[in-house]
């Protein structure tokens, strides 16, 4: 049903300027989404602009410095550069944007709440003893509420009295033309993939955004003083496929023009259906295999297919082929007797990670998740920030560090006999 409004305007569809989707959850949180705590959060124009915008500077501990700190309906950060003395900026409405705030605080002004994400990790039991390295106001995004609705990101966001504080430790410089600027503890990268996020999509290079969106090389390790070298030709503007890292969460933020090209989960669950229609048969025991349903993505089924990783041939489950001198983790796969991990297959339910919409003929490794050729061989050419000061690929549907010559295997399926 249309209400009045939009039936005298049917443009008034919301303008949705793009989402952010979460790495490591296949579709949704393990205990399912709630709030603004999900595995996907889709930012729409707002119906009154609460964009902010910078204005005046105060230096020192002027009245009017301490004023605008304390003033709850004013936005500002401050830049304490010792004891006596600190910067005031004050930030005044801007009425051509909207902003959203991304964090681990559940406080109000945070639109999309992000917490650590443990690789396979299936239920958030095991995420909560965790310290978490995820700033509290992370970082926020800035949308254009007019065409082409560009979208920007800066380290940091307001918290409820509408101020961001950066502290002694904080890197923090006055920048040539007498602004101030500076980083956040465990800072924002920011990595923008080559030839946007399609099937000839390349990674780019992992970037670190400040306060005030200008871009620089990343520095020696995540909470290191000295900043890198600016980057004067990139800027914090968003693209279809950037990535965003927050020290403990990686987001892949989709513009809605490149969700539009993506496959939708029925275009998935239609490939689905037609791998199952095939009657895929485990070659031994000759049984029928079937993927579960998209809903029954945690739980093994009775026909799920499983798959040796070195070989890529795919069987039902089965007892034989255990190599007792290793743990029993590896099997000899009875088609091929190359000797390797065995693992159930799991179909990638979050269309937003793919780049095309190819059958499902690939499977990431160790892990087993299964998506089209181009996403998997996307994926596994990715450095994800990991810890402080490493980089590793990962699956997207699950976080888990890939192994293996390339990352991922082709599957070979074997048909029915009849």
């Amino acid at each position: 049903m249309f209400s009045p409004d939009q039936e005298n305007h049917p443009s008034k569809a919301p303008v949705k300027y793009g989402e952010l989707i979460v790495l490591g959850y296949n579709g949704s949180l393990p205990n399912g989404d709630r709030g603004r705590r999900k595995s996907r959060f889709a930012l729409f124009k707002r119906a009154k602009a609460n964009g902010v915008k910078p204005s005046t500077v105060h230096i020192v501990c002027t009245p009017q410095a301490a004023k605008a700190i304390s003033n709850k309906d004013q936005h500002s950060i401050s830049y304490t550069l010792s004891r006596v003395q600190t910067v005031v900026v004050e930030y005044t409405h801007d009425s051509n944007t909207d902003m959203f705030q991304i964090g681990r605080s559940t406080e109000s002004p945070i639109d999309f709440v992000v917490t650590d994400t443990v690789p396979g990790s299936q239920s958030n039991s095991e995420t909560q003893s965790v310290q978490s390295t995820i700033s509290r106001f992370a970082c926020r995004i800035i949308c254009e509420r007019n065409p082409p609705f560009t979208a920007r990101i800066y380290a940091a966001g307001f918290d409820s009295s509408k101020n961001i504080f950066l502290g002694e430790k904080a890197a923090k410089w006055k920048t040539l033309d007498g602004q101030m600027d500076g980083l956040t503890t465990n800072g924002v990268l920011v990595m923008h993939p080559r030839n946007g996020f399609t099937e000839d999509s390349k990674p780019g290079v992992w970037r670190e955004i400040s306060v005030c969106g200008n871009v620089f090389s990343l520095r020696e390790t995540r909470s290191a003083q000295q900043r890198g070298k600016m980057v004067e030709n990139e800027t914090n503007q968003l693209q279809d496929g950037s990535l965003i890292d927050l020290c403990g969460a990686t987001l892949l933020w989709r513009t809605a023009e490149g969700l539009s090209r993506t496959p939708t989960v029925k275009h998935l669950e239609a490939l689905r259906q037609e791998i199952n229609a095939a009657r895929p048969q485990c070659p031994v025991g000759f049984n029928t295999l079937a993927f579960p349903s998209m809903k029954r993505k945690d739980v093994v089924d009775e026909k799920q297919p499983w798959v040796y990783l070195n070989c890529g041939h795919v069987h039902g489950y089965h007892n034989w082929g255990n190599k007792e001198e290793r743990d029993g983790k590896d099997r000899e796969c009875p088609m091929c007797r190359s000797v390797g991990p065995y693992v159930p297959l799991w179909l990638g339910c979050e269309a937003g990670f793919y780049v095309d919409a190819g059958p499902p003929t690939h499977a990431f490794s160790p892990c087993g998740h299964v998506c089209s050729e181009k996403t998997t061989a996307y994926w596994s050419q990715i450095p994800l920030p990991h810890g402080t000061h490493t980089f590793h690929a990962a699956c997207p549907f699950c976080a888990h560090q890939l192994s293996g010559e390339q990352g991922y295997i082709r599957l070979i399926f074997q048909g029915p006999l009849d």
